[in-house]
């Protein structure tokens, strides 16, 4: 099980649209490493997750969801490896069956990236998340000192 730490950051009735916390790739480069170069290339646009609650929750709060992680292998599969697997299958029939040139083989093999990549667009879509709420952490309220005290 993969578990995650989120805030509830809006409420629409009993759906609440939930946001996790950026973390960093690593702390000791001082963002000179490539995974740092390409989080302030790319932006860090923060997502939400809409969930539906069968108990309250209120803005602010956290919760801990867990996701099944045999789904994160069937979709590492159909995204990475479809698309490269059908890509070679196209080419290399293209070229044994076929006996094309090479130009015709490589527009082949794209071709096979493109249909491969559909397929999975449509695959990752018909896969369902089973996400279950581990937990709904209290909220705390701050402890503030007092003068005098």
């Amino acid at each position: 099980m993969i578990e995650q730490t989120l805030t509830v950051v809006a409420i629409n009735g009993h759906i609440a649209d939930l946001e996790a916390e950026q973390k960093q790739a690593c702390a000791g480069c001082n963002g000179r490493c490539g995974s740092q170069v390409f989080s302030k290339l790319f932006g860090t646009a923060k997502k939400t997750l809409p969930y539906k609650f069968d108990s309250s929750v209120v803005v602010g709060q956290k919760v801990t969801l867990s996701l099944d992680d045999s789904h994160v292998v069937k979709h590492a599969f159909a995204v990475y490896m479809l698309p490269l697997f059908l890509s070679l299958i196209f080419a290399l029939t293209t070229s044994e069956l076929f006996k094309v040139t090479e130009g015709w083989q490589i527009l082949a093999a794209a071709f096979g990236g493109v249909f491969g990549f559909f397929i999975a667009k449509t695959r990752v879509k018909s896969l369902k998340h089973d996400i279950k709420v581990i937990k709904i952490h209290p909220i705390s309220i701050p402890l503030t000192q007092i003068d005098g005290d």
